[in-house]
């Protein structure tokens, strides 16, 4: 038997406070990791590195690029509070 458990009661711990807004919001990562697919593929495109490698950053920005707009999409229905959106972006 574990030290959190008397029998068939489980004995809880406090709660720990929410996460502040700043560590929750993904919109700095998601932008961040775009702009360093778009960087990268000008870098490549410069270099003369090979072709996969240059098509891969920019279908890493494209594919970011669309992930950022459905993420904005689905954020805006959350918050004018369509059924069908997806719960905790806001």
């Amino acid at each position: 038997m574990s030290k959190e458990e008397h029998g068939n009661d489980l004995v809880t711990g406090p709660t720990p406070p929410p996460l502040p807004r700043s560590l929750t919001d993904p919109v700095p990562v998601v932008v961040v990791g775009t702009l360093a697919f778009l960087v990268a593929f000008v870098v490549m495109l410069l270099a003369g590195a090979p072709p996969l490698w240059t098509w891969s950053c920019l279908a890493g920005f494209g594919l970011g690029f669309l992930g950022y707009g459905v993420f904005r999409w689905q954020r805006s229905a959350a918050r004018r509070g369509s059924r069908t959106a997806q719960e905790g972006l806001l």
